[in-house]
């Protein structure tokens, strides 16, 4: 696979070059690209099928690199130190990111993961992704998830509820579908959290729009429009009541 590093810290591509070399020889740095200015004119010349792309880049930050390029026909990783909102936004698209000083494991794994990327998903996922940089707040209304099949794109209003099952989640979608992906709960509730759902238990996340009656207890529990009994747990019970009856 060719690549196209692109980021403004010189020891930060000299150390991944390295790792490349020492872990994934079956990439080859083509390009080393410091300035975010010239970043889309090198891609377009070069036409890696895997770029390396920094978030916070002075002059333009990755995701208006990936603007100018559309529509992209390359696999993206993205380097990246903390970044709260940005990793939230590649979360949503279910695109890889790795956090600096990049792991040697975890640069293998999204290495493999991008050679096996399919295409046509690579662009909705793209998609997402864009749509997402340029409306943060939550009115994209389409999340994409790893499943055990592949990769789904699901739109956020046909999600009922989600329960934990070790390091996966088992979504209930409309009309009885269940999808089970490799993301924990708490990963899915990160994504979820800026549209109608709420973590009500350590198992449970659901979405408010679809609770059907809310039954007193301890904790009490929720029946959802599918007839699922929902447990809720007393320490997220007042902040339930809050949600449901916003007035009181």
């Amino acid at each position: 696979m060719k690549a196209v590093i692109i980021d403004d810290e010189h020891y930060a591509c000299q150390a991944l070059v390295t790792l490349l070399k020492r872990h994934c020889p079956q990439v080859e740095v083509v390009a080393v690209c410091n300035d975010a200015r010239e970043a889309a004119a090198t891609v377009r010349t070069l036409q890696p099928q895997l770029v390396f792309l920094d978030i916070e880049m002075p002059y333009f930050n990755g995701f208006e690199v990936l603007e100018q390029l559309k529509p992209v026909q390359f696999d993206c990783i993205f380097t990246t130190s903390y970044d709260q909102y940005a990793i939230r936004a590649i979360r949503f698209s279910a695109l890889d990111y790795l956090l600096k000083p990049v792991d040697a494991e975890e640069l293998k794994a999204a290495v493999q993961k991008a050679e096996q990327q399919k295409p046509n998903l690579l662009q909705q996922q793209m998609e997402l992704l864009l749509q997402r940089f340029q409306q943060p707040q939550p009115t994209v209304n389409r999340i994409a998830l790893p499943s055990i099949d592949g990769l789904q794109i699901v739109p956020v209003d046909t999600i009922l509820h989600c329960s934990s099952s070790s390091n996966y989640t088992i979504l209930t979608l409309k009309e009885n579908q269940k999808l089970v992906v490799s993301r924990t709960l708490k990963e899915i509730e990160e994504m979820l959290e800026e549209y109608h759902f709420l973590r009500v238990h350590h198992s449970w996340l659901v979405n408010l729009n679809e609770v059907k009656k809310y039954t007193k207890g301890e904790g009490g529990s929720l029946l959802m429009t599918d007839g699922t009994v929902v447990d809720v747990s007393r320490s997220r019970k007042e902040m339930l009541l809050k949600k449901l009856l916003p007035g009181k």
